[in-house]
């Protein structure tokens, strides 16, 4: 009889989740993860004593793994310390373009963006916080929280009295443009379009639907003491508990398949290890292009260069903050954004004026600095073509140049050690996530069937599923944990 193992690749968030709920009900569960520590992308970068988080810096959507958790028995607060913030970011702009705070309250952010551009414009915020809304409240239970859907099968789980509520999501209209509608200040207009860049794409070929991620900011971000690689190690923990199994340091070499389904993996040692499933928390394309064998090759479909979300540039540091009063999210926008995104899809290189995010992770709502050495990470957006072309020497000068050139006409300084900052580029993300190109996000979400492109849980192989940012229902630590939970469904379905 064929043992009831479930093998995990990869301990990223969809990993992490699809154990946490496999293990609680009942199955053996080996996770193998070839770097030292669980996370995946939630990874922490060393610099001295001090540990930067190097990935994800935002924790929404509570809900999801209040759920994962209860499922395991737990809750939040048992394994977590989460704090919520009232600022969600502090935005600045190149070129004397002003100052402006996002709040967690609808009107005190109503009240400011009034100040800062006009009653006209806080009238417009209030209308898109609602159109946001209804847009999350159309899509929430048929996309997000179900199974891979088609265009037809979203249509039908909507039913008749949903069709109207899906098409005012405004599918077919660009977020750019949608914006537009709100907001005549461009600013504004470049503020909110900065949603399509947490799944790593445009806003200017993103759809509408994409100002969902408004709403899940106003409803609640928070801050996790110790950093988000917490939750991992939170996830690792619970799983543990119900008696999964973890192996660091085991790379899979191979996905064995025969008789027509999945039967287990073979690790880089030569070790083989036998399961009646095999779940892949690995860009879906590492499957597509044969990195784990022919013989699972056809199990998904690789993702073209063309369609890849976005990589970036990153520099984490310690430092000493002058000039500007940091937040524990800061984003100081470009003074061309078409020309910030035609530099990143047209031209394939990192922008030559960027936008630039900086995240205080020793800050939250107040803007003292810490009295020491701060940890910082900076990051502006770049194509993914890690796979294809390492940066130069000169662009990476370029490129920071350019970043902490704009943060210094902000009146930001930061004095740190050049030498002892890690800074990883797309290639460093293509190792990292091998067959990405370092695109962190999956697939682009540009037009308005990308999202129904993204692979699902089961893949074409029988007793091979997929978990992560690369598969439905998308980027983003909640979803990856989504993504978890929805392999996990599939594999006890198909168990049964």
């Amino acid at each position: 009889m064929m043992s009831r193992r479930v093998v995990i690749i990869g301990a990223g968030v969809g990993g992490l989740a699809a154990a946490v709920e496999l293990s609680a009900r009942g199955r053996e569960v080996l996770v193998l993860e070839r770097a030292a520590a669980p996370g995946g992308k939630m990874r922490q970068i060393a610099i001295g004593d001090a540990l930067i988080d190097g990935g994800p810096t935002v924790f929404t959507m509570r809900w999801v793994f209040e759920e994962l958790f209860a499922t395991a028995g737990a809750t939040l607060d048992d394994l977590l310390r989460l704090h919520p913030v009232s600022i969600l970011a502090r935005h600045a702009w190149d070129g004397g373009g002003g100052r402006l705070d996002l709040f967690a309250d609808i009107h005190r952010s109503a009240e400011a963006i009034g100040e800062f551009a006009g009653p006209g414009e806080a009238r417009g915020y209030l209308e898109f916080v609602e159109r946001a809304r209804k847009t999350y409240a159309a899509l929430e239970a048929p996309f997000i929280r179900a199974s891979r859907p088609s265009p037809i099968a979203l249509a039908g789980r909507a039913g008749l009295g949903g069709m109207g509520r899906l098409l005012a999501t405004s599918p077919f209209t660009s977020l750019w443009n949608a914006l537009g509608e709100h907001f005549r200040d461009e600013r504004l207009r470049q503020l909110f379009a900065r949603y399509a860049t947490y799944v790593g794409s445009s806003p200017f070929l993103a759809p509408a639907t994409l100002m969902l991620i408004a709403h899940v900011e106003q409803s609640g971000v928070w801050l996790v003491e110790g950093g988000m690689h917490r939750i991992a190690r939170a996830m690792e923990s619970l799983a543990a508990a119900s008696g999964a199994t973890f192996r660091t340091g085991a790379e899979v070499a191979e996905i064995l398949a025969a008789g027509g389904r999945a039967r287990g993996v073979r690790l880089a040692d030569g070790e083989v290890i036998e399961a009646a499933a095999v779940v892949a928390n690995a860009d879906a394309s590492a499957i597509g292009i044969g990195r784990f064998g022919r013989a699972v090759a056809r199990a998904v479909d690789p993702v073209p260069w063309s369609r890849r979300s976005l990589s970036a540039v990153t520099w984490a540091m310690l430092a000493e903050a002058e000039g500007f009063p940091l937040l524990r999210h800061n984003v100081f926008f470009s003074r061309d954004y078409a020309g910030e995104f035609g530099d990143i899809l047209a031209r394939q290189r990192v922008p030559a004026i960027p936008t630039v995010y900086v995240c205080a992770q020793d800050r939250g709502d107040d803007d003292q600095p810490p009295g020491r050495p701060e940890r910082l990470l900076c990051l502006v957006n770049a194509p993914a073509r890690g796979d294809h072309r390492a940066m130069t020497g000169a662009e990476l000068a370029a490129a920071a140049d350019a970043a902490f050139g704009l943060l210094a006409r902000q009146g930001l300084v930061l004095r740190h050690d050049p030498a002892q900052a890690v800074v990883t580029t797309p290639l460093g993300f293509e190792r990292l996530f091998p067959a990405s190109g370092g695109a962190l996000y999956g697939m682009a979400v540009h037009g308005w069937q990308a999202s129904f492109n993204r692979p699902g849980a089961r893949t074409r192989i029988p007793g091979l599923y997929l978990a992560g940012g690369s598969a439905h229902p998308g980027a983003g630590v909640p979803m990856a944990a989504l993504s978890g939970r929805l392999a996990a469904a599939a594999v006890l379905e198909d168990a049964r």
